[in-house]
């Protein structure tokens, strides 16, 4: 199995909080996130498998921006049959996953969203790029997205949060995205605006 942290919630109706990191994070990194997001639900932290000048990442890159797609096809399916087995292992409902990811844990995110269908029930994608061009998406109605951006963001461009924001909703997903003026950064305003659209489209 991945390397991971499990926090059982008080409430086990709720969806269980898939947290991925950024690169250089753990997964203990976004543990308050959850918290902020959600504090009765389940929490599966997971860390990446790859490792780039010893940060954690959940796939390779050739350069910054640019994802070497072979090993984000591989690494999506191995994060695929992770939480297959972790549904298993704490006795979860599988089909009862919400994603909340920055920056690498969110473009591995949204790359769960593009290879396979009715993987999770919502995703938060804080700072996300298009995690790529070249399959065919599958359809995506009734899911729901929260997109945190920077207006400013150096690592991923505005127009690349509206292109994704455009494939999502062509195949039918609901998106709500938050604009920032922070750069690349994750913010507590953000974060708060994730919150309140998981209590309003989620059940919080």
């Amino acid at each position: 199995m991945m390397k991971h942290h499990f926090q059982k919630g008080t409430d086990l109706t709720k969806p269980v909080i898939l947290l991925l990191h950024g690169t250089g994070g753990n997964e203990h990194s976004m543990l308050s996130i959850a918290e902020m997001i959600d504090p009765e639900a389940s929490v599966l932290s997971v860390r990446g498998n790859v490792l780039e000048n010893g940060m954690p990442r959940f796939f390779k890159r050739i350069a910054e921006g640019v994802f070497d797609l072979e090993d984000l096809y591989e690494r999506t399916a191995e994060l695929k049959q992770f939480l297959e087995e972790a549904a298993e292992t704490y006795s979860f409902d599988r089909n009862n996953i919400v994603a909340a990811g920055y920056s690498n844990g969110a473009n591995i995110a949204a790359s769960l969203l593009f290879q396979f269908e009715r993987e999770l029930k919502g995703a938060i994608l804080f700072h996300p790029m298009v995690p790529r061009r070249d399959l065919e998406l599958p359809l995506m109605k009734g899911l729901q997205v929260f997109i945190g951006a920077g207006t400013n963001d150096p690592l991923c461009a505005p127009e690349e949060t509206e292109e994704l924001h455009r494939m999502l909703e062509s195949q039918g997903a609901e998106v709500t995205v938050q604009w920032e003026s922070f750069g690349h950064q994750l913010t507590v305003q953000e974060v708060e605006g994730a919150a309140n659209w998981y209590k309003k489209i989620i059940g919080g």
